[in-house]
């Protein structure tokens, strides 16, 4: 088996040395670029999204800009429901379902290892619980074959049960090692694009654009279309729950990280300390983000994306409630003698989690993020349509 040395070793030479991934144009990225071709005759969307304008600056439409502007867009509806050609007009212009089907095929083929790719058609929801389930299943089995499984309360202590280092060395060894493959694949991403060169301002403005989500304010500021043509602003404050619960229960760890090894303060560390206040504000955003979003994919018109990809969507989300839910009981109940099975529970839905992470639905802010921050580079630079006098 390699080590993890030599696994970043080779996802390093490939992200620097290989060439830009082409392959035939599918038929889902031909019906983009035919739309794309409808679209810029029109433009009546223009200044709806980042989309538009970026379309406007193109003749033609490769696989590479196909990508880019389908990975640029956010999918809240309202092109759809402007647009005099959507369904059942003959041109039959459904910009974000087409779109949503090649973002797919854009995970699919930029993965890393490349025969990985095709996890994200089979990451549902059922593989997302049962892969958490036998984890859990496997840690409580083992903690009762070793007999630590119903011991007397450990007084909140996770480590009298799972030593410290172990714990780290597994998680941070999985972490990693998700977070190279979709870097990996963001970057077979990003050298097909041939953006330009960078600027403090152009990643001043994408990093603004990602963490505010501007383009979750539907075309006129007013939110997204989910189940029909009224605006709502659910789904960017759903997203935002989500995003920031999932930073802060990131910059939890990372602080009780630094309490460790810096400060030599161990866990269980009390109610009012940095830890654990980041850790709950963290889970009950993790909470209510996912939740609310589930409620919308449910709801959701089927024009507005592709349908097929629901359970991988529904399988992210619920592997970020189960989580969520999962702490925060952990949390209440880690002075009791639950503490040991709760943990088990846990720890095999955050170990599914990280696994899952670089095939399935987690990929799409990443991927979006890129395609943002081209976008901000390319504005900045002269168009190849404008022609001198």
């Amino acid at each position: 088996m390699q080590s993890l040395e030599a696994l970043t070793r080779e996802a390093s030479a490939l992200a620097s040395n290989e060439a830009p991934i082409t392959f035939a144009m599918t038929p889902a990225e031909g019906e983009v670029s035919r739309i794309m071709q409808i679209c810029n005759a029109c433009r009546y969307c223009e200044g709806f999204c980042a989309v538009f304008p970026a379309m406007t600056r193109r003749l033609e439409f490769g696989r590479a800009d196909v990508h880019f502007l389908s990975n640029l867009c956010h999918n809240c509806g309202a092109c759809l429901h402007a647009c005099q050609y959507a369904p059942p007009h003959e041109f039959a212009v459904n910009v974000p379902k087409a779109m949503a089907q090649v973002r797919m095929q854009t995970y699919v083929d930029y993965a890393w290892p490349a025969g990985f790719g095709a996890l994200y058609k089979r990451n549902g929801l059922t593989l997302a619980l049962a892969l958490a389930g036998g984890l859990a299943l496997f840690l409580i089995l083992t903690m009762a074959f070793k007999g630590s499984l119903f011991l007397p309360p450990h007084a909140g202590s996770f480590y009298a049960v799972f030593p410290h280092t172990a714990l780290a060395l597994l998680f941070g060894m999985v972490f990693m090692l998700s977070m190279i493959a979709l870097g990996v694949g963001v970057r077979r991403f990003w050298r097909n694009q041939d953006p330009g060169a960078l600027s403090g301002v152009a990643i001043g403005e994408a990093t603004h654009n990602v963490l505010s989500l501007r383009y979750l304010g539907g075309g006129h500021g007013e939110g997204c279309n989910n189940a029909d043509d009224a605006f709502s602003l659910a789904r960017r404050y759903f997203h935002h729950l989500t995003f920031y619960g999932f930073m802060l229960c990131f910059a939890s760890t990372c602080v009780a990280t630094l309490y460790h090894y810096l400060l030599k303060i161990e866990a269980p560390y009390p109610l009012s300390s940095l830890p654990v206040l980041l850790g709950v504000a963290g889970g009950i955003g993790l909470l209510a983000g996912p939740a609310g979003l589930c409620w919308l994919n449910v709801k959701r018109h089927p024009q507005h994306g592709d349908s097929a990809q629901k359970p991988m969507d529904r399988g992210f989300i619920a592997l970020l409630l189960l989580t969520s839910a999962s702490g925060l009981a952990l949390l209440m109940l880690r002075e009791t003698s639950m503490m040991a099975l709760l943990l088990a529970i846990h720890l095999g839905i955050v170990m599914a989690l990280f696994l899952t992470l670089p095939y399935g639905k987690f990929a799409h802010g990443i991927y979006r993020s890129a395609a943002l921050l081209k976008w901000a580079v390319e504005k900045r630079q002269p168009s190849e349509l404008l022609v001198e006098d």
